[in-house]
């Protein structure tokens, strides 16, 4: 059995600010939101994903949602998870042992913290490999900050080249009703802000927001049933690079560099192809690395090609067009968002921030501090 699978369903739970719902009651209120939109029942749903919330997910997730599937996934590497989970789940139905898969994710890492639940750093321990890291007192950002630092030095980047990613992803914003920060900002604005990790000041790194995701896929035999267009699922990649900092070969280069040639190699496609791309970006310098690792300008010229402009809309790739983790949104994991933008532009539903005729869409999620990687190519006609 080799079966296409395409994505029938996608939605967002509350964004932003949910200070009156739990993690749970997103995930439950984006999955009907998804389910509704497929036109299908939670009853015909036989394979569940999801990590990162929960005692032991995705088992009492299912529990919540009064879901008892058949195939079951809850890789957890980051941001990165979903894009690899959406991976396993094609596989999944391709090969029959699932028909209609449900993605879900929430997060109330906002309104936790407003509370005191939790603090704004992001500790993964001293356990493991990590005891050789931890006494030298690396945060996330820091990692990301010394690596942007490496391409600067190695590249000639600029930190204003790195600044128009943020400057980028809010113009994008602007026409996101759903968008947590939509006003303006300038390249100047950004290069004065606060300093959190030197080079990235407050508006280099992604906001902190509420909410949920929800994304359903379906074999190729359900599409005819679906109320909605469907995204197929053209070519997928996933790939893990190192957990400690100093087994990072090369600080310029991510896992994005293994995982987007697979993917488009799977799909038949290549970079010139793409027509809108949703891409990770927890920092500036994430996302301008993995432009290049994926194809779309060689190695250390990602400086010069945001700097025209090229990631927004109406730009040569508008990319992160709801307005990324930079402006948009940003609940703790955020690459389950990045899959509910791209089928929605492929589908021709997002209004003024709507890419002309889209049919290809490239979305690529990062986990840690470039460790894990996988990317996804959507496209609107049928493998």
């Amino acid at each position: 059995m080799n079966r296409k699978v395409a994505i029938a369903g996608v939605a967002l739970s509350d964004v932003g600010r949910v200070d009156d719902k739990n993690a749970y009651e997103l995930m439950a209120q984006a999955s009907r939101r998804a389910l509704a939109e497929a036109g299908l029942r939670p009853d015909q749903v036989d394979g569940l994903a999801s990590t990162s919330q929960g005692t032991l997910p995705p088992t009492d997730v299912g529990e919540y949602l009064g879901l008892r599937p058949r195939w079951i996934d809850s890789t957890s590497v980051g941001g990165a998870s979903w894009e690899v989970m959406l991976a396993h789940a094609t596989d999944a139905i391709a090969a029959g042992h699932a028909d209609v898969v449900l993605l879900t994710y929430g997060s109330t890492t906002r309104a936790d913290l407003r509370k005191g639940l939790r603090t704004a750093s992001i500790n993964w321990g001293s356990r493991g490999p990590l005891q050789w890291d931890a006494p030298y007192g690396h945060t996330l950002i820091s990692k990301y900050a010394m690596a942007a630092r490496r391409h600067m030095h190695e590249y000639g980047t600029t930190i204003e080249q790195l600044a128009e990613v943020a400057v980028s992803a809010r113009y994008n914003a602007q026409d996101n009703p759903e968008a947590y920060y939509r006003d303006p900002i300038t390249v100047e604005q950004v290069l004065s802000g606060p300093m959190i990790a030197d080079p990235f000041t407050k508006l280099h790194c992604c906001i902190r927001s509420d909410g949920g995701a929800a994304v359903v896929l379906v074999a190729e035999d359900r599409v005819t049933d679906l109320k909605t267009k469907p995204a197929w699922v053209l070519g997928t990649g996933e790939a893990t690079s190192h957990m400690l900092t100093s087994q990072w070969e090369d600080l310029t280069v991510g896992p994005a560099a293994v995982t987007g040639p697979l993917a488009f190699q799977r799909a038949g496609l290549t970079p010139a192809d793409v027509d809108v791309a949703e891409i990770y970006d927890a920092f500036t310098y994430m996302l301008l690395a993995t432009i290049e690792d994926l194809g779309f300008c060689e190695k250390g010229e990602g400086g010069a090609f945001v700097e025209k402009g090229s990631l927004r809309l109406g730009g040569s790739l508008p990319t992160n067009t709801d307005g990324g983790g930079l402006s948009a949104c940003h609940p703790g994991q955020r690459g389950l968002f990045l899959i509910v933008e791209a089928v929605r532009q492929l589908r021709g539903e997002c209004g003024p921030r709507q890419v002309p005729d889209a049919r290809i869409a490239c979305v690529s999620g990062t986990g840690g501090w470039f460790c894990s990687s996988g990317t996804v190519i959507l496209g609107t006609d049928r493998p």
